[in-house]
């Protein structure tokens, strides 16, 4: 352990004290203090006992039992809510959210001439970024959920052996003063302490991921996985201004055309009822997947301090842990990079038609978003520091190009059935030769329907089930690998190249 906080060791300062024990945790324990009238950059010398009595009521929240699991979802809800108003986030106007709502509203009239998807018949709704952090912050929980419960488990047994064993509440820990154990239930087996401390550092990541997201996003759609459990579609108008600034189109302009993505996204989530568990099942798989490398681990955690949350939050972050990706897990990666590129072609051919004749600058603000997902945005970067997984949709433009060669070929209705079936969904192979894919479609039904007639051949109508087995080699390498049995109801929107 480092020798920087020994036990027994007295803090210069308060601000000293509370940065030596909660990092970058200090910020928040300071801004609440303020909040009471209490200035810790002011009160000079070593803590008072009463204000000590503070700090460590600040560090047994922490580590208290309630809101504990894999994330602590209250210390995650406490980041991400300080860091989703630390650049600002006024309340709307009422002109802002009638704005906001309205373009929700036409952009749902200009979808019904694009795509027969219906409406998601959800409530239009304009949010501020705190507002979007109590919507969106369970799922954020939900995803990282796997991981940190690993990465919580291998903490425990790396630092089980550096603690002193039969602690009790009045005994200093190292790196943590005397007491803070006070209030707990006594002694503590210390894998049970680190794996609390774990699921408070995580939810600090977590926190820290959401919050500073929600500076970023325009909806409630915009990372390409359904973040709300209901249909509602969403605007952040504070975003959509900042981003309309940096661009030569007005801000009535772009703030229609993201509401018609955020529109088009909900009706694909909507009515295409598998797509949701298909695609937050990928991620878990993935997360379930990671192995850790305890030797890397041990050496990176054996001299952090453990009051030293910030040192705690760096080593739970990136690679540092030595995740492995096994061919299973690339596997699943590749599947979720093509299913994640098949929503976003698709959301984005459906959007440029819908926009085209009521927009004039809807293609250049179409290669701006093309741009800003393919780049790798808020959302690559959080998932990145979480789970170690990227969102980023790669293969958009090639997605994009195949549902419009459907929809010359078939029409709307054509490119709407490419989502009648997860095990009949694009592959890699598809994206890598769009023009073929109808081909590949037409064989894999026909190799089906010659099945189906083989099996009520032998078993006779009344005893099959209406279930063909997927035996569609074209998708094997694609989302269909890890799709759901279910059948899909739902159908995707028309898609033509706009001219």
């Amino acid at each position: 352990m480092s020798d920087q906080h020994q036990p027994g060791d007295t803090p210069q300062s308060w601000e000293d004290m509370l940065r030596s024990m909660l990092g970058d945790g200090a910020d928040e324990v300071m801004a609440e203090m303020r909040e009471r009238g209490i200035d810790p950059t002011t009160l000079g010398g070593p803590p008072d006992p009463v204000m000590m009595q503070y700090a460590l009521a600040q560090v047994q929240k922490m580590l208290s039992a309630e809101g504990t699991g894999p994330v602590n979802a209250d210390v995650a809800h406490d980041v991400a809510r300080q860091v989703a108003v630390s650049k600002g986030d006024p309340s709307l106007t009422g002109k802002q959210a009638k704005e906001a709502t309205d373009a929700l509203a036409v952009a749902e009239l200009w979808l019904d001439a694009a795509t027969d998807l219906p409406p998601a018949g959800g409530t239009r709704r304009a949010w501020n970024r705190s507002e979007w952090v109590e919507a969106t912050l369970p799922v954020w929980n939900e995803l990282a959920a796997p991981v940190a419960s690993s990465v919580s488990e291998a903490l425990a047994t790396v630092l089980r052996d550096q603690l002193p064993e039969g602690i009790d509440d009045g005994e200093a820990i190292p790196g943590m003063p005397a007491g803070v154990l006070h209030g707990l239930g006594g002694a503590l087996d210390p894998a049970q302490m680190m794996r609390r401390l774990g699921s408070a550092v995580f939810g600090m990541q977590v926190g820290q991921a959401a919050g500073t997201l929600s500076q970023e996003v325009f909806g409630a759609t915009d990372v390409g996985l359904p973040l709300l459990d209901s249909s509602d579609t969403v605007l952040l108008p504070t975003n959509v201004s900042a981003f309309a600034e940096g661009l030569d189109a007005p801000l009535e302009e772009v703030r229609q055309f993201l509401a018609v993505r955020e529109a088009a996204h909900a009706r694909l989530f909507t009515h295409v009822p598998w797509l949701r568990s298909h695609l937050l099942s990928i991620v878990e798989r993935y997360a379930r997947g990671i192995t850790i490398d305890l030797d890397v681990l041990e050496s990176q955690v054996r001299d952090i301090d453990l009051a030293d949350s910030d040192a705690l939050r760096s080593a739970l972050s990136g690679g540092v842990f030595g995740l492995q990706n096994t061919d299973e897990q690339k596997s699943v990666l590749l599947n979720l990079e093509t299913t994640l590129a098949l929503v976003e072609g698709w959301v984005d051919e459906v959007s440029a038609i819908a926009a085209l004749p009521h927009l004039p600058h809807a293609i250049p603000l179409r290669e701006m978003i093309r741009r800003r997902r393919a780049a790798g945005g808020p959302a690559e970067q959080t998932f990145s520091t979480l789970v170690g997984l990227e969102l980023r949709p790669r293969r958009s433009r090639d997605a994009a190009t195949l549902f419009s060669i459907v929809a010359r070929a078939q029409g709307p209705e054509g490119r709407d059935a490419v989502w009648d079936h997860p095990d009949l969904l694009p592959g890699t192979r598809d994206l890598d030769d769009p023009s073929g894919y109808l081909v590949r479609r037409e064989a894999a039904e026909n190799e089906h329907a010659d099945v189906d007639a083989a099996l009520k051949e032998i078993f006779g109508e009344d005893t099959l089930t209406e279930e063909a087995p997927a035996g569609d080699s074209t998708v094997q390498d694609g989302p269909a690998e890890d799709a759901p049995t279910e059948d899909g109801s739902g159908k995707d929107g028309p898609s033509e190249e706009p001219k």
